[in-house]
């Protein structure tokens, strides 16, 4: 006991005093510094006291699809510092392919008594995915944020880019260098981000947008280089693309052209 005292009071930064008064429930002790050893006791592994252990952890679950796409890294830090500006405890949930999937990724955060889980990029964005680990959230009352367009009836918060915006601005650019032969590099058809984009190219661009001016592959450097070119092949001189690694495997292509 005494040892865990120490642990927890040097985790948090306090004397071991003030974790034992936290502990026991007595006076003095700000709600600041209770949450705070609440949280390091679910880091270092330790079993709450039987009166604190119906109380949810003050840990977060961040989800992200991969690491390998430059902006998951980033959105892992942002989102981690700002937990921890609030006194929450990120936890790092990172899938791979033929690992822990992110269904299993949220039972595990359940287990755990999560407050919370803030995905950046997964399943809710892809309309034919199973999105049950979803439901089990909702039906437990637990906060959950997406980042990123998703499917309309999850009911989640969901935190977005204006795909709209966004693909007006890069045609217009490319139709400004004397592109007019304009195409897409998208992720699957159900993907709801690359939808939007699709839509919204189409009604900025109308009949000069041709079906075979869309290509779509799996989000990757090797997915974007063999959509983009196809549409090299097809007479394409500018692209708009719905993701970094599809941007960087197009980048590829047109070198190699």
């Amino acid at each position: 006991m005494t040892r865990r005292l120490a642990v927890v009071a040097k985790e948090v930064g306090v004397s071991e005093a003030t974790v034992s008064r936290m502990l026991n429930g007595k006076p003095g002790v700000s709600e600041a510094t209770r949450q705070a050893v609440l949280s390091a006791l679910d880091v270092l592994g330790y079993e709450r006291p039987t009166q604190l252990r119906g109380e949810r952890a003050r840990l977060v679950g961040l989800v992200l699809p991969e690491l390998q796409n430059p902006i998951f890294p980033a959105f892992a830090e942002v989102i981690g510092g700002a937990l921890a500006q609030l006194g929450l405890t990120p936890v790092l949930c990172t899938q791979t392919r033929g690992g822990v999937s992110e269904a299993d990724y949220v039972d595990l955060l359940l287990q755990q008594q999560v407050s919370g889980v803030v995905f950046a990029g997964g399943l809710y964005a892809q309309a034919d995915a199973p999105h049950d680990h979803y439901r089990r959230l909702a039906e437990r009352n637990i906060p959950v944020v997406l980042v990123n367009a998703a499917i309309a009836d999850l009911g989640f918060p969901a935190v977005s880019c204006d795909d709209a915006v966004a693909v007006e601005q890069a045609w217009r650019h490319l139709a400004s260098l004397g592109h007019e032969r304009i195409g897409l590099v998208l992720g699957p058809g159900d993907h709801m981000p690359s939808a939007r984009k699709l839509a919204a190219a189409r009604a900025i661009a109308g009949k000069e947008l041709p079906e075979e001016h869309v290509a779509r592959a799996m989000f990757s450097i090797e997915g974007g280089h063999a959509a983009a070119s196809r549409l090299i092949e097809r007479g394409v001189t500018g692209f708009v693309c719905a993701s970094d690694p599809l941007a960087l495997g197009t980048v590829r292509a047109a070198r190699r052209k």
